[in-house]
């Protein structure tokens, strides 16, 4: 009970002594975001309420070919527009953006920071009342102050963030979050306006029992992933097998009970997208930072997800994420068999 009642603001201030060359700043960035999710999560609870803004196609799509919700575009214009308004982010990459977006006024072109984010991970959802969540990223610039921001600012690999983390819009609302020293959830609680510290120090158990992939493609998915499934339904009381299924449709639902619970999220090449179709820099990186930062382990099925270079913005990958000891036996499958594809 005591701990509830410390709400984000304060834990933030509490903790950026462990960042003393920020002076503030990563503060108030992380500040801005939760601004934002307090008026997103408004319209989502709002949503079936509010025929202008529930689900449904706004008529475009975004770079992926992916028809937008109106939703997504709100919600993207909260971040970017909540990211905007303070001087410690010097530009912004979404996955409803076609490009990236430069915050070019004088004060905001010597900002240390960037952000990439996931405004509103699984929207499809909305109108059939299934939790939704948003996804962030921050990094460093590698450009020099007062200019504006580079393609090269966003193309790092995943080990140079200095903060990750997400909301997930459920039950209750909850934004999860790190900055290299552990992950800390917090509580939305509506009739304070405020989230309130509800779990510190999370940490995913090395080993779980739930397993999340759409097996709808299993007749695409590569042999490493249809022996490792096979291995989860085997019966094996010794290790509790068989795994439950479990696989909500979206990524930051499944993540999230699988950070509090143990398991492993797949979602493999071998589907209608080839290279897999989650976002390296939206997606795949921050839920990354933060699971290993809990104790956890991401691949691409072969090698370490933060330590891959991007070379587009938009760029997918194949991603295996959660437990360590799930993430393990599934790459060691992945090794095993494409080395017999090979040979």
């Amino acid at each position: 009970m005591r701990n509830i009642m410390i709400t984000l603001g304060e834990y933030i201030i509490k903790n950026q002594a462990d960042y003393p060359s920020a002076t503030g700043e990563l503060s108030s960035l992380l500040s801005s975001i939760r601004r934002a999710a307090k008026i997103v999560n408004r319209e989502i609870n709002r949503a079936g309420l509010v025929t202008d803004i529930i689900g449904g196609s706004n008529g475009s799509e975004n770079v992926q070919g992916e028809v937008q919700q109106k939703l997504d575009v709100f919600a993207n214009d909260m971040f970017k527009n909540a990211l905007e308004a303070r001087g410690e982010v010097c530009g912004i990459a979404s996955e409803e953006e076609d490009h990236y977006v430069a915050f070019d006024d004088e004060r905001q072109s010597n900002a240390k920071y960037i952000v990439l984010m996931d405004p509103l991970d699984g929207s499809s959802n909305i109108d059939v009342n299934v939790s939704v969540g948003t996804i962030f990223s921050i990094y460093r610039r590698v450009s020099e102050p007062g200019q504006p921001v580079t393609m090269d600012d966003f193309l790092q690999p995943g080990v140079n963030q200095v903060a990750a983390g997400y909301v997930v819009y459920g039950s209750s609302t909850m934004l999860v979050y790190t900055t290299g020293n552990g992950v800390h959830g917090f509580t939305y609680d509506p009739t304070l306006g405020s989230f309130c510290l509800s779990h510190e120090n999370i940490r995913i158990p090395e080993q779980g029992y739930i397993y999340s992939i759409n097996e709808g493609n299993y007749i695409r998915f590569p042999e490493g992933v249809k022996k490792y499934l096979k291995f989860c339904q085997e019966k094996d009381e010794s290790s509790k097998r068989p795994y439950s299924s479990r696989y909500i449709g979206s990524l930051v639902s499944d993540f999230h009970r699988n950070m509090l619970k143990g398991g492993i999220y797949i979602y493999p090449s071998g589907t209608n997208s080839p290279n897999g179709k989650l976002r390296l820099l939206y997606e795949c990186n921050p839920l990354a930072f933060m699971a290993e930062q809990a104790g956890g382990k991401a691949t691409d099925g072969f090698r370490r997800i933060m330590e891959i270079k991007p070379t587009e913005l938009h760029q997918r990958t194949p991603y295996f994420v959660g437990s360590i000891d799930m993430v393990n036996k599934a790459d060691e499958m992945m090794a095993e068999f494409s080395s017999h594809e090979k040979a």
